[in-house]
């Protein structure tokens, strides 16, 4: 089946929940994306926001992180990831050994080897046993004084990056503004294995069903695994992933009814590092009218908060929180319709809904 290019990103605003979302709860939302990049805290929370039915605001995605139905860790690539704990010990099996090799090179640089993981490991159990959540710099202090090296925010980084990545820890409740770590076995109700195949097919399933279509590149570079493990994924998955021809691609995605999606036009403000385009390797299907309009090279406009409308990119924003409002300011790259711009507001006034605060609206 073929179709055109410029197919691809609305029907990814409709697989990722943009469009008419579903799910009512914010942990729903992270299971049924299986991980959800979270390294700008407050953002990723805007991330899943967006993509949670009905009222949520940020408080309530705030209560699920600190209660532990959504825990924050290292995952998938070396970097901070919301998921699930129902998902954490199975992710991080299929995943961490990846992650390790990436980090050897950076380990070796720091000196820390595996008998400095091992020592480490084991003062930070000691340290978070019995229910006790402690926040990095704690457990930097814990470190130091068992005789730990952990002089340095990298060092410290990669010591508890480790222990994440070993499932000895992963993200307690939030303390005001401060994350805290806590045990993964205390946080986390205990869970049977799953065989690699298993493994794999679980997430190459949540990953073309949330981004489809998508390609075995864009799969392999989110997962942080070989393309050959995500062409083993799709083999498995077999008649449940559904294969299209687009352009001179091939992608894949759940073998569901076609979505049109809401009227035209649709505006978003995603936040940095949404999954909307970090979930891919190829971003260029969102970059059509940008580049076709200004000649902005759309990697160099993917670094801070985007504005996307019918899902091409055409701007970006950033907030500034004061006391009494919080204030938007936006950059616009292409001149847009006087229907996109009331979207574009709408899309502005969903974000001062989600963090209750009034909007101040500036560049528009």
């Amino acid at each position: 089946m073929t179709h055109p290019s410029n197919d691809i990103p609305q029907q990814r605003l409709a697989t990722q929940h943009l469009l008419i979302p579903t799910l009512t709860r914010p942990d729903a939302v992270v299971r049924r994306l299986g991980a959800v990049q979270a390294q700008d805290y407050g953002s990723a929370k805007w991330g899943v926001g967006l993509r949670t039915r009905g009222s949520v605001v940020d408080a309530v995605v705030e209560r699920a992180v600190t209660e532990g139905s959504i825990l924050r860790t290292h995952v998938l690539r070396p970097t901070w990831h919301f998921v699930t704990p129902a998902d954490i010990r199975w992710m991080l099996a299929l995943t961490a050994p990846r992650i390790k090799a990436a980090m050897a090179y950076y380990n070796r640089q720091l000196e820390l080897d595996a008998a400095a993981f091992r020592r480490s490991n084991g003062v930070l159990t000691r340290a978070l046993r019995d229910g006790s959540q402690l926040t990095r710099a704690e457990l930097g202090q814990v470190l130091r004084q068992a005789g730990v090296d952990a002089t340095g925010s990298q060092r410290l980084g990669h010591l508890l990056m480790r222990a994440e990545l070993e499932g000895i820890v992963c993200s307690g409740a939030r303390r005001g503004k401060l994350a805290t770590y806590a045990l993964l076995e205390e946080r986390v109700p205990p869970a049977a294995p799953l065989e690699r195949d298993e493994a794999l097919l679980e997430l190459t399933g949540r990953y073309f069903a949330t981004r489809g279509p998508a390609t075995l590149q864009d799969f392999a570079w989110w997962a942080g695994l070989t393309v050959a493990d995500a062409s083993r994924g799709v083999e498995i998955a077999g008649r449940r992933l559904r294969r299209e021809v687009i352009g001179d691609g091939t992608y894949w995605l759940e073998p569901a009814k076609r979505s049109q999606g809401k009227r035209r036009p649709t505006a978003h403000l995603l936040p940095n590092y949404d999954e909307y385009f970090i979930g891919f390797k190829n971003r260029s299907a969102i970059g059509e009218r940008l580049s076709s309009a200004t000649g902005v090279m759309v990697g160099d406009a993917l670094r801070a908060h985007v504005i996307v409308v019918d899902g091409q990119l055409v701007g970006g924003w950033k907030r500034t929180l004061t006391k009494a409002a919080v204030v938007v300011e936006l950059t616009l790259l292409v001149d847009l319709t006087q229907q996109e711009h009331a979207a574009v507001v709408a899309a502005a006034q969903a974000l001062g809904r989600f963090l209750e605060l009034p909007l101040e609206l500036r560049g528009l």
